[in-house]
């Protein structure tokens, strides 16, 4: 699996989903775990460029993060990644996000973007 780092400099990150542990199976409610055997969480984001283009990101990320919503953050060390599966009988495909963080950001050390 290629992971295919993501320049965050010039864009602003707001969550809109509060940290929520990862789900492998609704039926069974089984949670994701890391090797470490860490909890996996999902938290949602917007991403806004310094065109105005805005979109949606789920993000998984090792441990519960300190973030809330509404709060600006930054995703520390945000790679993408390209996934394939056979799900009911049906092929599906697309990016899926993760980070090592999501911390918010101090009004002193706002990354460039962010007003």
């Amino acid at each position: 699996m290629r992971n295919i780092p993501v320049d965050v400099s010039t864009l602003t990150f707001v969550c809109v989903s509060a940290p929520r542990p990862k789900v492998l199976n609704q039926e069974t409610g089984e949670v994701k775990v890391d090797r470490d055997g860490q909890t996996v969480f999902t938290v949602g984001l917007s991403a806004a460029d310094a065109m105005g283009r805005v979109d949606l990101l789920n993000v998984a990320v090792t441990g519960d993060q300190s973030v809330t919503i509404g709060e600006v953050v930054t995703p520390v060390g945000l790679v993408a990644f390209p996934w394939e599966a056979v799900l009911g009988g049906e092929k599906r495909w697309g990016v899926a996000f993760r980070a090592t963080r999501v911390v918010p950001v101090s009004s002193g050390s706002a990354p460039a973007g962010v007003a």
